[in-house]
């Protein structure tokens, strides 16, 4: 069954509500009441703006029958919709969630914001509101941070919590040299990096106009907010935006945050993330990226070779590369082809070591983060999207 030919719950009015929660359900009898209770205790929003769509997919559970008990003391539009497909995955049910909160919007008010989170997971009161302040303040999209659930996180191997936070330090570190280096002026720091369907943002002209949520089995999360950089759409990671999510060890989606919290307390020295390479390394990535930039914006990407040949890319892939039409694009498409861009993350044991060495590195990089902050505050015209077209 696709996507595209899924039953609607119900008519579509006339009006509606112009943000729609998508959250993607499976077997989750044991943790929808908390997770619709905690969507329904939104603040700051004016009756009847808010939706919220369930999309039930290959449950054997009593999820739907929770969900409808609750429905009488929702005071958000609900939509649940129930469908079996043999083909099922991740990405398939987020996207199939998303279309129908952005069919819902387009129905109703024609314009508006597509919210999605996870069943297993708890939204504070504010993370719509706080969602839209970001949206409000110029950006298209919006990704959230995620932390587990003190209660399940307890009874994790204490060995793993200890690791989180000097990843979770490391991570913050060598984001804002990222901001230094390399700056985003539509995602300035304090900012993160962290990509994840449990708490992600979107206007909906954004959805539509980069094809929706990948229908990829896994990682369409990351997939999606990549497609919006390299179309120009103005993503900001804010800090304040997160979703308290699940430590079980036995999720329900291949690959999931279930399976790596379980792989690391199986191999607790397995290496951290993609992203958290050593220092110079990553100091070297981001001059790369920042220059890959300027010669696109001169035009001297398409008529200078000696950045594919510092990068090992061959010529061919160069001249494909250099006739993309955004930056964004070329960037991605070159760390893609090289593999002098390859990363190489470090493992748990690196991190202490590498966390003083940045520590030191920032004090003297601050002062240039200052200014480049100072920069990124001025005011831009137009869609960021339209602006790069």
């Amino acid at each position: 069954m696709s996507p595209t030919s899924l039953p609607t719950a119900e008519a579509v009015p006339s009006t509606g509500p112009d943000v729609v929660i998508a959250v993607p359900v499976r077997n989750e009898s044991e943790r929808i009441a908390a997770c619709l209770r905690a969507i329904d205790a939104q603040a700051g929003l004016a009756p009847g703006r808010l939706g919220l769509v369930l999309f039930l997919n290959n449950c054997t559970d009593g999820t739907e029958a929770i969900a409808e008990s609750l429905r009488p003391d929702l005071s958000i539009a609900l939509r649940v919709l129930n469908v079996t497909y043999a083909g099922a995955h991740a990405g398939w049910a987020r996207r199939a969630a998303m279309d129908e909160a952005a069919a819902w919007i387009e129905g109703g008010p024609g314009t508006g914001t597509i919210l999605t989170t996870d069943a297993d997971s708890r939204v504070p009161p504010d993370w719509v509101a706080r969602n839209l302040a970001a949206l409000d303040a110029g950006a298209d999209a919006v990704a959230g941070r995620v932390e587990l659930a003190p209660e399940e996180a307890a009874l994790l191997p204490p060995s793993l919590p200890a690791r989180g936070r000097l990843e979770d330090a490391y991570d913050a570190l060598i984001t804002e040299v990222e901001t230094i280096l390399d700056p985003d002026p539509h995602d300035p720091w304090p900012c993160h990096r962290t990509t994840i369907g449990a708490s992600l943002g979107v206007r909906l002209h954004a959805y539509r106009q980069v094809g929706g949520m990948p229908e990829i089995p896994l990682g369409e999360d990351g997939a999606f907010v990549a497609a919006l950089l390299q179309q120009g759409f103005r993503v900001r990671h804010p800090r304040d935006v997160v979703v308290t999510i699940s430590a079980r060890l036995t999720g329900r989606a291949p690959g999931g945050v279930a399976d790596t919290i379980r792989a690391r307390c199986e191999e607790p020295d397995a290496l951290c993330d993609a992203r958290m390479e050593r220092l110079p390394r990553l100091m070297l990535r981001c001059w790369l990226r920042r220059r890959l930039r300027r010669l696109h914006a001169s035009g001297r990407l398409a008529t200078s070779r000696s950045w594919a040949r510092a990068l090992a890319i061959p010529d061919d892939e160069a001249a494909r590369i250099a006739a993309l039409p955004r930056a964004a694009q070329a960037v991605a498409a070159a760390e893609r082809a090289s593999p002098r861009l390859a990363f190489h993350p470090v493992g748990p044991k690196h991190l202490p070591g590498q966390i003083r060495l940045t520590g030191a590195a920032l004090r003297l990089l601050r002062p240039a983060g200052r200014l480049a902050a100072l920069a990124s505050r001025r005011p831009a015209a137009g869609s960021a999207a339209l602006a790069d077209a």
